[in-house]
């Protein structure tokens, strides 16, 4: 390395391997998933634990902190009118079944730690709070103040980064260590759609309910519905269930009720296609066995689970960020009444007024009884072009640390670097980690190591960039 305090860098931190190894555990054996509200820990206790873990390594480390009534904290060091910002996140996702390894027991099993939360952002977090701790060690005059923040409500909500965004400064140079690497310099628009569906009452066959998902931005691995049959539908039914083919779908019939149940498989909303709606199995199911009366109002339910949103009719694309994704994250009954909620990543050109319209204008076409309740979440894209300074100087200080010169990408994810001015985010992990959001979630130990020197080697530019 030819920057010798970049040298220095690298070298305290091969000597602190073990420990950022062991802290990482420490942290991934929180289940900091979002619960309860409590005093001073708006994000339930677990989150408060995993914020308490984080600003304690902080103090240790000769760091000045702050805590912001438990919706996010920081730690800081060094001096000036520059403000190098690192936004990392300590929440997580809910675990669902199917794990081999113990979701929060930071199992080390050849090479990779398995936790919830190892890729996605309890791994990076802690890689770049230990690049701001080597700054501090080995280049003490750093002409910068170098903050570490830790935002406890990334996964559902933003209510963290909105606190902070309330009383503290916009970075100079912000990152937020949760995406693919070089850089993301353009994030989708996000929204959510709450569309309701009336029941099909009187139908020859008639839906009671059907619920499933977690999240909207998880794909539903797990969902049921139940329909009530009429007499004279009955053998038609029975007829098509005879070749049913998905072996993931299971109905059972009770008295003149079938009740459905299926298995799919989750992944990150903004990603859908890579997971296994069971939703979507269910709605196909139900589709597949209507009677001939019934076949509409099942295929329009189908329809709407189409991860291009053209079944609500929103789907599109820009030349910059491609194509619109949609998932429907929770699906419910209530008052006689389906409740979808859809997870939208829209392309950076558009606004979520428009996709708003699209689908309005949509629904009205529809036979179903479909209305579009609300736009319960709508948070802008982001995009910055590639001659921005901080977009050059994360592409060079990852063609120098890798030796591979890689464009930045556009993600339909959402992440901290939305919601303050001058921020990306940048890469967290490489092929073999696991995917966010997914089971058995797992980062190899090396690539942890790895993270640190490159957000080190990073931070540092910033702090001494001339613009």
């Amino acid at each position: 390395m030819s920057d010798p305090v970049v040298a220095r860098l690298h070298e305290w931190l091969k000597a602190h391997e073990q420990e950022l190894l062991d802290d990482t555990r420490r942290m991934l054996r929180i289940a900091s998933i979002e619960g309860d509200a409590a005093p001073n820990a708006p994000f339930g206790a677990a989150n408060r634990e995993a914020l308490d873990l984080a600003l304690a390594l902080s103090r240790n480390a000769g760091m000045e902190t702050k805590d912001l009534e438990g919706y996010i904290g920081y730690a800081e060091f060094g001096q000036g009118e520059r403000l190098v910002l690192s936004l990392g996140h300590l929440d997580v996702v809910p675990v669902g079944p199917g794990w081999k390894h113990e979701p929060f027991g930071a199992e080390i099993d050849e090479g990779y730690i398995y936790a919830r939360g190892s890729t996605d952002d309890k791994g990076p977090t802690m890689a770049s709070f230990y690049a701001m701790r080597a700054i501090k060690e080995c280049f003490p005059q750093v002409p910068a103040r170098m903050r570490q923040a830790f935002g406890c409500n990334e996964e559902s909500g933003f209510r963290c980064v909105e606190r902070y965004a309330e009383t503290e400064e916009a970075p100079t140079f912000g990152v937020a260590p949760d995406s693919g690497w070089p850089l993301y310099n353009g994030e989708k628009g996000i929204a959510n759609l709450n569309i309701e569906l009336k029941l099909n009452k009187g139908a020859e066959m008639e839906l009671l309910e059907v619920c499933g998902g977690q999240r909207p931005n998880i794909v539903i691995d797990q969902a049921e519905a139940a329909v009530r049959v009429k007499p004279e539908a009955r053998k038609v039914v029975e007829g098509k269930l005879e070749s049913a083919w998905d072996r993931n779908v299971t109905c059972t019939w009770e008295s003149d009720v079938l009740r459905l149940k299926a298995v799919g498989k989750a992944a990150h909303g903004a990603r859908p296609f890579l997971g296994d709606s069971a939703a979507t199995r269910i709605f196909r199911q139900l589709f597949e066995i209507a009677p001939v009366a019934d076949e509409n109002y099942y295929q329009e339910l189908l329809e709407s689970a189409i991860t291009s949103g053209a079944g609500i009719g929103i789907n599109g694309e820009d030349e910059i960020s491609k194509d619109l994704t949609c998932n429907l994250g929770i699906v419910s009954t209530e008052d006689g009444v389906v409740k979808l909620l859809f997870n939208i990543r829209y392309p950076v050109t558009w606004k979520g007024v428009q996709v708003k319209d699209k689908c309005e204008a949509h629904l009205k076409t529809l036979k179903g009884g479909w209305t579009l309740a609300n736009v319960g979440r709508d948070s802008p894209s982001l995009y910055f072009p590639l001659d921005n300074p901080l977009v050059k100087t994360i592409m060079s200080v990852y063609e120098e640390e890798t030796g591979e010169k890689k464009k930045p990408g556009v993600m339909g994810g959402g992440t901290y670097a939305r919601a303050l001015p001058n921020t990306v985010s940048i890469g967290t992990g490489w092929d073999g980690d696991g995917k966010a959001h997914e089971n058995d979630e797992r980062l190899k130990v090396e690539h942890l190591f790895k993270m640190s020197r490159i957000y080190a080697h990073l931070y540092y530019k910033l702090a001494t960039l001339s613009v």
